[in-house]
């Protein structure tokens, strides 16, 4: 279903987005996106306002080879009765260079995450069917679960979280939809124990570290995406000592804005001569230093770039699907 000059824009709802996403077409549509090259000043960097009661985050993109470009956008009122946050993926068409829509962000940021650090992991990791320990057992552990099985076969999974209730119903959960053998550990050491790829999806409640360096004797790939500012734990400075290969989303931003790698600079590690881009990582230029010995970490702390990759999949897949609302609202053009 195509859009004229003229159209209205539409709204995808993230009900749609799931009956529509598919992750093999995210993972691959986000592998050529970050494989491109890309000028600078189409993948500025995140902005935060703030002040004493609210702040609003910007993500905007102008992905490479995309038909559409724009921002995500989320914001919180600290002013607010029931404490939430609403996201939201506006969308231009560089065809007509009309807005062309709005995605409810929510589902498609968790998939997005997910779907980047798949991509990683498929060069990343070594070839054939992997043990994958899981460290949290909230939506963004369940979404890189699934994506990882899209690029991997997995032979084993475990997990584990602070509640086991919560730790078991993921484990019947991911065991139901995939059809593999998955336990729910007591402990998080248990959980990474003897795995091949460790997910570390879940910052502590006192953002101390979850994960530590002497666990990973197995190890041989470290996804981390649950410290994103400087305030916030989740992999301890040995877990940065110990990868001989460090990829990020935002290189900077993941350097200087995250609490793991601001410790990991406190504790004296140099880690930046080891550590590169995802573009770098995704248009080949890094084959030559992965193989089966060595150990990698990717760490994200998300980007627009991968919002809007996604989220032109969802538009697109919705629109052709009939599930994308049309808005009655038309905006006045300036020219």
């Amino acid at each position: 279903m195509s859009r004229g000059n003229g159209a209205a824009p539409v709204f995808v709802s993230s009900k749609a987005a799931e009956s529509v996403f598919v992750w093999g077409e995210a993972i691959a549509a986000l592998s050529e996106a970050y494989a491109a090259t890309s000028p600078p000043s189409a993948l500025p960097s995140r902005t935060v306002g703030a002040d004493d009661t609210a702040w609003l985050r910007t993500l905007p993109a102008l992905p490479p080879a995309g038909r559409y470009f724009g921002a995500k956008l989320m914001a919180v009122s600290m002013k607010a009765q029931v404490p939430g946050v609403d996201y939201v993926i506006v969308l231009y068409d560089r065809e007509t260079s009309r807005l062309a829509g709005f995605v409810d962000g929510h589902r498609v940021t968790a998939y997005r995450t997910a779907a980047t650090s798949a991509a990683a992991l498929d060069r990343l990791a070594p070839s054939g069917a992997v043990r994958l320990g899981v460290l949290g057992s909230g939506l963004e552990a369940s979404m890189h679960v699934r994506a990882f099985a899209a690029v991997r076969s997995l032979e084993h999974v475990s997990v584990f979280s602070t509640t086991q209730a919560r730790r078991e119903d993921f484990a019947a959960a991911v065991a139901g939809d995939l059809g593999v053998p998955v336990e729910a550990a007591g402990s998080a050491e248990g959980a990474v124990a003897g795995a091949d790829v460790v997910l570390a999806a879940a910052r502590s409640h006192g953002e101390q570290p979850i994960l530590y360096g002497d666990w990973l004797p197995a190890a041989r790939t470290v996804v981390s995406i649950g410290s994103t500012v400087p305030s916030q734990r989740e992999i301890d400075v040995s877990v940065v000592a110990a990868c001989d290969l460090i990829v990020c989303d935002t290189v900077e931003e993941v350097a200087e804005q995250t609490g793991d790698m601001l410790a990991a600079s406190h504790a004296g590690i140099d880690f930046r001569e080891r550590t590169f881009s995802l573009h770098q990582l995704l248009s080949g230029e890094l084959d030559g230093r992965v193989d089966e010995a060595t150990r990698s970490l990717y760490k994200s702390v998300g980007g627009g770039l991968q919002d809007i990759v996604v989220a032109e999949v969802v538009l697109r897949k919705a629109l052709e699907a009939g599930l994308a609302t049309t808005l009655p609202i038309e905006f006045e053009r300036k020219t």
